[in-house]
């Protein structure tokens, strides 16, 4: 992310929440900084999500509202530390407006909001995943669904990190070599072949729809959003889920479910894990090793039905 890419709502009784760190607590300007981002960007999320209006009412707030923005943060990459910093941050506050009569009930006070070890987030199937990146363009026609379906397309086409996708300018993509260039983490760049059916999607959004949605905000841009600008990784989200929830697939499903699909869809198909390794981006092999788990159930189920005696 790091920070959604909207301005921050109003929000009310933040600036007294401010006060009280720095006059009560003794907190330096960097720790109540930290505490203003933090809180920001829930805000932020919220309205995003359409929970709220564009005024914040901390009444309103309820526990699903926490669950999701957790749920959110463990699709970002943010080191542990960070996330439950994150989560602190916002827990501080709703037991200030709580103690000070700004809010009647505490969501916060009766959740867990700890950051446990990821999970590898949950892997669609192949055919799962074909429905998915079809979607948008047998729903709708307009320049948003072009646009989602080539995102879609290329993600799943080349496993890019959420982060990698959105960053995307028209001069990294090479519709003649049906490849894309990026910056993975590091700054270290990388090249990705793709197939030619993300290929056509690409294509068919530069050709005649990217256009459409270009505004003074655009630049080089790959993938724009419907004010003109470069998407965020919240807007991704968003697309994402719009169209998973159309084909009832899992909750579970986030921007890294792409990623983590196609990788162990190429080892299912048989591609060295060096291979993968290197599509990826991954520094060390052992990164790529967490999905040879999945491999090897997948290796059993097709032992289970191929073999005569089983």
């Amino acid at each position: 992310m790091t920070n959604i890419k909207l301005k921050a709502p109003n929000i009310p009784f933040l600036s007294e929440f401010l006060d009280y760190l720095r006059v009560e607590r003794g907190y330096s300007v960097h720790t109540i900084e930290a505490y203003k981002s933090d809180i920001d960007q829930f805000a932020t999320f919220l309205t995003c999500q359409q929970k709220l209006s564009s005024l914040i009412r901390w009444n309103r707030l309820s526990k699903e509202n926490l669950y999701e923005f957790q749920k959110f943060l463990s699709t970002e990459n943010y080191k542990p530390s960070t996330r439950s910093r994150k989560l602190a941050s916002l827990k501080s506050f709703l037991g200030f407006l709580h103690r000070t009569g700004q809010i009647d009930n505490d969501p916060s006070s009766k959740i867990s909001l700890r950051v446990t070890r990821l999970k590898l987030p949950h892997t669609i199937s192949i055919d799962q995943a074909i429905a998915l990146v079809t979607k948008p363009l047998s729903v709708s026609t307009t320049p948003i669904a072009s646009r989602d379906e080539a995102m879609l397309q290329l993600a799943y086409a080349s496993g890019l990190r959420s982060s990698e996708l959105i960053n995307l300018n028209l001069d990294d993509i090479d519709l003649r070599a049906n490849r894309v260039r990026c910056l993975g983490k590091g700054n270290k760049e990388r090249i990705i072949p793709f197939h030619s059916l993300a290929a056509d999607r690409l294509g068919e959004y530069l050709n005649s729809h990217r256009i459409k949605l270009v505004t003074d905000l655009s630049g080089k841009a790959l993938f724009l959003n419907s004010r003109g600008g470069r998407i965020t990784r919240q807007g991704y989200w968003l697309t994402l889920k719009k169209y998973a929830q159309m084909l009832n697939l899992s909750d579970n499903i986030t921007p890294h479910s792409l990623r983590h699909s196609f990788a162990t869809h190429l080892l299912q198909g048989g591609a060295p894990i060096r291979h993968v390794q290197e599509l990826l981006g991954h520094a060390s092999i052992s990164s790529t090793q967490i999905y040879t788990h999945i491999t090897k159930e997948f290796v059993r189920e097709e032992y289970e039905t191929a073999h005569p005696r089983s």
